[in-house]
């Protein structure tokens, strides 16, 4: 079993108030760099920077790390777009990052690099794969995604409060820039992918397809993102049974997403991790619910019995990224335990 890290870049996450994967849109650049560095070795290496939201709360790829260190599973990352470089090892399928979906084909590279990928699935060793995910700006290109390929799934946020209305007005901007209509690249995978996409969704829906052919057990580990790229792979005439996991914290947020798994023949799982301690208690207030395989990660960690020592293994690595925002949560919970002693019964 192995788990993937499909790693890549959109202009379209530059957009004010599109995305929280970094601390302002002048970084969000190095957000998948760094989260594969973090999955790797526990901390960034070449990446100048920790991804966190505007508000502190830290990137999933360090309870995807703690996952990794408490079950062992090996990681492959794919560049899938970066637009900077990752002291991760990496593999190339001739994709390159995405231009902003309001230039009328912001991927051009996909039909090539749904088809490398395709390749590489087929060629894969593996029995099971889960597939997880790194691009900020994400939900906005899935968005376009799925009304190019004329389905009208919903999509989240890694913002507490969903920007339904930017991303609504975005997609129709991009529609106008590549002057197609919604449904236009329906059963046309790489098509929606080239016009509306980013590349990362076509490297993991062509990963998905060859998996799938060469008889892997495929998960999906993510959010709405990957319910677009399974959607992508079922467009391509993909069978076979394929697995959504995600985190409460992203099912909470979109109510939907059993009935579209359903559509798209896809068992769902859901996983809560029960974080309370602060800074996690931003995953259960509506940030950074799902990304970097946090929800495949957390399955894993569920089928592998060690799901209880997720919240203090991720602890430790927030301590070597982010020493000052874990001794911050410490010191805030000692006192509210103090406060309750005095307050006596």
């Amino acid at each position: 079993m192995r788990v993937v890290l499909v790693a890549g870049t959109t202009e379209t996450a530059k957009i004010p108030g599109i995305s929280a994967a970094g601390a302002d849109p002048s970084l969000v650049g190095h957000t998948p760099s760094a989260d594969a560095e973090i999955i790797e070795y526990g901390e960034p290496v070449r990446s100048p920077v920790t991804p966190v939201s505007p508000t502190g709360c830290p990137t999933p790829a360090a309870v995807t790390r703690a996952v990794k260190q408490l079950t062992g599973f090996d990681v492959l990352t794919v560049d899938a777009g970066l637009a900077k470089p990752s002291a991760a090892p990496t593999i190339d399928v001739g994709a390159r990052p995405g231009r902003d979906i309001r230039e009328s084909e912001p991927v051009p590279t996909a039909p090539g690099a749904f088809e490398a990928a395709r390749r590489m699935g087929l060629a894969l060793p593996e029995d099971e794969l889960v597939i997880g995910e790194t691009v900020p700006g994400g939900t906005t290109t899935a968005l376009a995604v799925f009304r190019a390929l004329g389905e009208e799934f919903p999509v989240s946020s890694s913002l507490p409060d969903n920007p339904t209305s930017l991303k609504e007005e975005v997609v129709a901007e991009a529609f106008e820039a590549s002057d197609v209509e919604p449904g236009f690249a329906a059963h046309k995978p790489r098509r929606a992918a080239r016009y509306l996409g980013d590349p990362v969704l076509p490297v993991v829906a062509g990963l998905t397809v060859g998996a799938l052919e060469n008889g892997i057990d495929v998960t999906l580990g993510g959010g709405t993102q990957l319910l677009a790229a399974a959607a992508l792979a079922r467009h391509a005439g993909a069978n076979g049974d394929l697995t959504l996991a995600t985190t409460s914290y992203l099912a909470d947020d979109v109510p939907e997403l059993a009935d579209a798994a359903e559509a798209l023949d896809l068992e769902l799982t859901v996983t809560d991790p029960g974080f309370e301690t602060h800074p996690l208690d931003r995953y259960a207030a509506g940030e950074a619910k799902e990304g970097a395989g946090m929800g495949g990660a957390l399955m894993l960690a569920d089928r592998m019995g060690v799901l209880d020592d997720v919240e203090a293994a991720t602890l430790d690595v927030l301590s070597t990224l982010d020493p000052e925002a874990v001794e911050t949560g410490t010191a805030a919970a000692d006192a509210e335990v103090d406060a309750d002693i005095d307050d006596g019964p």
